[in-house]
């Protein structure tokens, strides 16, 4: 780089080629994750996003967000498959704390806990581990409606016990108020195979485009090199 009336870059063919390939191989490997998520409940595809001057930064100007539309939403067999129809996340505690998640997969402990299939604990609103006061014979004794609330039936009793709400936040963990819950559904992700391989292909141009301008550039320095050391 050098300072005279404005700032000038100064860069070999070969480091510039380099550079856009790696680019491009991380652009490929995002893409090939979202089709590796396809049938993964709960997964969200990543989306790339490349700042400006990528040609001088590399791969050092990409980021990635999250799309965070809702996915495909199919029946479950399970009754504590729970699929949220509208944006937001379960808030679940893990051994490294709590973290966000769509897959609402659940299962009952035999201490009457509601886990993930990670074991991990589902929170309540409150941000407590939701607790059911015994293990039901039969899953469909627990009831989760549209907001969240989780009921279940005493068959002791006949009545309806109120075990508490699901904590369904937006990314920034503030309470959803209209989440939909859909009790016995999976939201599967939100990835469409066909954008993601259109996208692909002119990224796979480019690489291939950078690569064989690399292998140019690479056999013209070799011949001077050749003919400088003959010389």
């Amino acid at each position: 780089m050098r300072l005279n009336s404005g700032i000038h870059y100064n860069d070999s063919g070969l480091t510039q080629s380099i550079r856009a390939m790696h680019l491009q191989s991380e652009l490929i490997g995002i893409s090939n994750e979202n089709v590796g998520g396809f049938d993964k409940v709960g997964y969200q595809r990543k989306e790339a996003v490349v700042s400006s001057f990528a040609e001088f930064m590399g791969v050092h100007a990409l980021s990635t967000t999250r799309d965070d539309k809702v996915g495909r939403i199919n029946v479950s067999p399970n009754p504590l498959d729970i699929a949220l129809a509208n944006k937001g996340y379960f808030q679940v505690e893990t051994a490294n704390g709590v973290k966000l998640t769509r897959d609402g997969r659940f299962k009952i402990s035999k201490d009457g806990y509601l886990m993930t299939l990670d074991d991990a604990h589902v929170l309540s609103n409150a941000g407590m581990p939701i607790q059911l006061p015994f293990v039901p014979q039969d899953l469909k004794q627990v009831k989760i409606d549209k907001s969240g609330k989780i009921t279940m039936f005493n068959t002791e009793t006949n009545k309806l016990v109120n075990i508490g709400n699901l904590g369904i936040v937006d990314a920034n963990g503030v309470n959803v108020m209209d989440p939909n819950v859909k009790q016995g559904y999976n939201e599967y992700s939100n990835v469409a195979l066909q954008e993601e391989f259109i996208k692909m292909m002119p990224i796979m141009k480019n690489f291939d485009a950078n690569r064989q301008m690399f292998m140019l550039q690479n056999s013209v320095l070799g011949k001077a090199i050749s003919q400088l050391s003959n010389g």
